[in-house]
């Protein structure tokens, strides 16, 4: 078993005023040559977005992004056509493709919005670019991993362009929850703690924190306090 750990006080910091965003991986103007990523898994932000303000259009291409507000309403518009609204029990995902143009706003004048920005390397370059958002509340099961990404358009959840899975854990304190990896020859996982604190094996996690293994075939997440659980398997290379 290998593993990395990012601290959530590790991670990079930008503050825009109008936007603060945590980053555990290099991003803008944040850089560290030993956080490129983890596997496949490229960006992971924690960002926050005052009330009535957002990203104006901009383009992305060959990437796989996914958004997952946690609380909040965040309107989206882009150059295929879509014009919604994510909010706190949605997923969304974009697949960027041969190129793409967006927008995001927060929906709300009056409170800001709080969402992951996600962004995994596809295994295929210059698809057609696609767009998806479904709920995800009506997916949930208490004290187990639900999976809310793979790449089968036909599973659970949303998919993607990459032999990924992702998986959220609402575990009750004292609860106990196993996720075994799709693909582990190939794969790892990066737990990612949204709220309470966790234990996996003999590493004690607290909220934001990251926390990288590969070589396993299963792991188990121990709950010491209510706690939600964010998983995502992705291969390392």
């Amino acid at each position: 078993m290998n593993t990395v750990l990012h601290k959530a006080d590790t991670r990079g910091f930008a503050n825009h005023g109008w936007l603060r965003s945590h980053h555990s991986f290099s991003f803008a103007n944040y850089y560290n040559a030993d956080r490129m990523g983890f596997g496949t898994l490229r960006v992971l932000n924690d960002d926050r977005v005052a009330g009535g303000r957002g990203f104006g259009r901009h383009p992305h291409d060959n990437m796989e992004i996914i958004s997952i507000p946690l609380s909040g309403d965040l309107e989206h518009k882009d150059s295929m056509g879509n014009t919604t609204v994510i909010k706190e029990g949605d997923i969304q995902v974009m697949s960027a493709g041969t190129g793409i143009f967006h927008s995001e706003y927060n929906k709300n004048a009056d409170k800001e919005v709080k969402f992951l920005q996600i962004w995994v390397f596809p295994n295929q370059r210059n698809v057609t670019p696609r767009y998806d958002q479904i709920p995800i509340s009506d997916l949930k099961t208490d004290n187990q991993f639900y999976q809310v990404l793979s790449p089968t358009p036909d599973d659970q959840g949303v998919w993607i362009h990459q032999n990924a899975w992702f998986h959220i854990g609402d575990l009750e304190a004292g609860r106990n929850a196993t996720y075994s990896l799709k693909a582990p020859s190939q794969n790892g996982v990066y737990a990612f703690v949204l709220e309470g604190d966790v234990s996996i094996g003999e590493q004690t996690l607290n909220p934001r924190d990251g926390y990288g293994l590969w070589d396993i075939e299963n792991l188990e997440v121990k709950a010491q306090s209510k706690a939600r659980v964010l998983l995502m398997e992705v291969p390392m290379h």
